[in-house]
């Protein structure tokens, strides 16, 4: 390893020379190649980290290129996944480490092969089902991860280190109701956001890579960069929490996770919540009409944007038309109600 290309971080002297070997042995999976996913693996690869794993399930699109920094008008011609994309790109940053770039949808059933044997997974994730699988995986392979989201103006992030912390489903017992939280597609996001909060992530993985545990932020982290403000929240761990506490892994078991099928004959995909699921249609059809056509009635919202029709119930029940691929229903259906 030529130590020179890490001249000023080695002499920055919480990492030295011994911090830098030790990155360069470490092993990180980044959940989701998007806004913060860009930021993050690209500062993950210039930092000297030994392998890169990027997992994501989407395309580049030319609204990405305000605040995925990775990317640029050429991938949105070329129409490829980000996560392949993003991996040729930092190949020819730093051609010392592995970079693997895996063009998957996370779901129950590939979740704990794409995220074991790793140091640490950080979550670049836009929807709480994944987030609650990769939850489930640490907790179950007493690995490290480092949530985080961005919306608006607005971050947070967290340190879960199993065993040693509360887990994701200390801080959300249960995740929220479809339609009811806000996404980057129906409120907007400020880039700043994203690099501030990706950059507190990867810096706490840093920590972690080198060693350095007891400097590790405590509890939920949240920043508004509109605002200028910081604020810490400690996060106490649940007595009953079903996943910590009772190592109950109950989205690895695909027991609270999403089902998707294709309709025959009809150019269109299924997707059906977990649960009796409750929308407000009248709520999203608000949140919505910034966003492309919106048609709504008593018994159901119909959702235009591009070439998809999104048919929306009561009961969270989506039919994605235009599309027979069911990773981009799915992506839809987290851009747009949210997952």
């Amino acid at each position: 390893m030529d130590l020179s290309r890490y001249a000023r971080q080695t002499v920055f002297y919480q990492i030295g020379e011994k911090g830098q070997r030790r990155l360069a042995e470490g092993r990180a999976v980044v959940a989701g190649c998007g806004a913060l996913g860009s930021v993050i693996t690209s500062l993950l690869v210039r930092a000297g980290v030994g392998f890169v794993r990027m997992i994501d399930r989407d395309f580049v699109e030319l609204n990405n290129l305000q605040r995925q920094v990775l990317y640029d008008e050429d991938d949105v011609r070329a129409g490829l996944p980000k996560a392949a994309a993003a991996a040729e790109k930092l190949r020819r940053v730093n051609s010392d480490i592995e970079i693997e770039g895996i063009v998957a949808d996370l779901n129950s059933s590939n979740a704990e092969r794409l995220l074991s044997g790793f140091d640490v997974v950080v979550d670049a994730i836009d929807n709480f089902e994944a987030r609650y699988l990769i939850n489930d995986v640490c907790v179950k392979t007493a690995t490290p991860w480092i949530y985080g989201a961005v919306i608006g103006s607005y971050g947070v992030t967290m340190n879960i280190l199993p065993g040693e912390t509360p887990c994701l489903r200390c801080l959300f017992p249960q995740p929220p109701a479809p339609g009811t939280v806000e996404t980057c597609d129906t409120a907007g996001i400020l880039g700043p956001t994203v690099n501030v909060i990706a950059s507190l992530q990867v810096t706490e993985t840093i920590k972690l890579l080198t060693g350095a545990r007891d400097d590790l932020n405590p509890g939920l982290l949240q920043v508004d960069v509109w605002d200028g403000e910081m604020h810490r929240s400690a996060v106490p761990r649940q007595e009953a929490c079903p996943t910590c506490v009772d190592q109950e892994f109950a989205y690895l078991s695909a027991a609270h996770t999403s089902r998707t099928t294709s309709l025959c004959g009809r150019d269109a995909i299924q997707i059906v919540m977990h649960g009796d699921q409750k929308l407000d249609l009248p709520a999203l059809a608000i949140r919505l009409r910034n966003s492309g056509e919106v048609i709504e009635n008593p018994f159901m919202l119909r959702f235009k944007v591009d070439a998809y029709e999104l048919n929306v119930f009561p009961d969270a029940r989506v039919i994605v038309k235009g599309t027979t691929d069911e990773t981009v229903a799915r992506t839809l259906y987290a851009k747009y109600v949210g997952l």
